[in-house]
């Protein structure tokens, strides 16, 4: 995005071309704008006109992006979340944090990091309450209410939502030693496929597992796989039960790692991280409430 385009006007048009893809129309994009479809269709026009290219293919009965309008549409998301940050700073509500705070996270993500934070949260503002969701599926933030979600490894399920991540959590790959007991200990990736792998699945999506061999290379591991669950919480209480080999977030399963319940294998081969990612629906002016929430915990996990 050149520094040209970013004066008040081309900002003004970046935006409502913004809301005319997020709401997949003229109409209802203008709209949530507060102008007319005619004043919505002329700043479309300007913002090609500007760029040089066609950023939406226009039929009769839909809307598509065009390769230079899926970037345009990428940098502009950008663009707005910069905005919102800055117009919360400064031209916030500007009070302190109050009201019902609405938080989703996965259930054993969120029993081990989130909800410390919570506690602090309510105890640092004590005209906040918090409404806590905790799952492993993946909802509509909007249609569901919330205010902000703590996702791991799921980035942008809405290009409406505005994603921060929060920290690059390390996986670990364990077992119990009962488990390993009864069978040979992997000393090679491919040492996997004698084994059974506990997996991840959720909404017609499997976890796959990607290992970093010795000289550098990333493979694909794979084994049976005769237990699924979705949730991380059950995947660690499967693997405890010595039903198999996981993996998992080190901060879900650290502590049986410590008392010896688990055991890291293949400790020498990396393999991976995920992301943590706290996600909210864009708002012009964020709230007090969420914007400080996702400051605190943002710096809580940073550690």
């Amino acid at each position: 995005m050149t520094r040209a385009a970013l004066n008040g006007t081309r900002v003004d048009e970046i935006l409502t071309f913004l809301a005319i893809v997020e709401t997949g129309s003229f109409v209802s994009g203008s709209r949530s704008m507060g102008l007319s479809r005619s004043a919505a269709g002329k700043a479309l026009s300007r913002l090609e006109e500007h760029c040089g290219v066609r950023l939406l293919n226009r039929t009769s009965r839909a809307l598509s992006l065009t390769e230079e309008g899926r970037r345009l549409y990428a940098q502009g998301v950008e663009l707005r979340s910069t905005l919102d940050a800055v117009g919360a700073r400064f031209v916030g509500d500007g009070g302190d944090p109050r009201g019902e705070l609405r938080i989703s996270a996965p259930d054993a993500l969120g029993r081990r990091l989130v909800l410390p934070v919570v506690k602090r949260f309510l105890e640092r503002w004590p005209e906040v309450q918090v409404e806590m969701s905790l799952s492993d599926t993946v909802t509509d933030l909007v249609s569901d209410g919330a205010d902000l979600a703590v996702r791991i490894g799921v980035r942008l399920p809405n290009p409406g939502l505005i994603c921060r991540t929060l920290r690059q959590e390390p996986l670990v790959l364990c077992a119990s030693p009962a488990y390993l007991s009864r069978t040979d200990v992997p000393t090679r990736v491919e040492h996997l496929s004698r084994h059974d792998l506990l997996i991840h699945a959720s909404q017609n999506m499997r976890q796959t597992w990607q290992l970093k061999e010795a000289d550098g290379t990333w493979v694909r591991a794979s084994g049976r796989s005769r237990l699924r669950l979705d949730s991380g919480e059950a995947l660690r209480e499967a693997a405890l039960a010595d039903m198999g080999v996981a993996l998992l977030p080190e901060s879900i399963v650290q502590s049986n790692l410590a008392d010896g319940r688990l055991k890291r294998i293949l400790p020498q081969r990396d393999t991976g991280t995920v992301e943590i990612l706290a996600l909210y629906p864009h708002k012009r002016m964020l709230e007090s409430k969420v914007r400080h929430f996702v400051d605190m915990i943002a710096a809580d996990l940073a550690i």
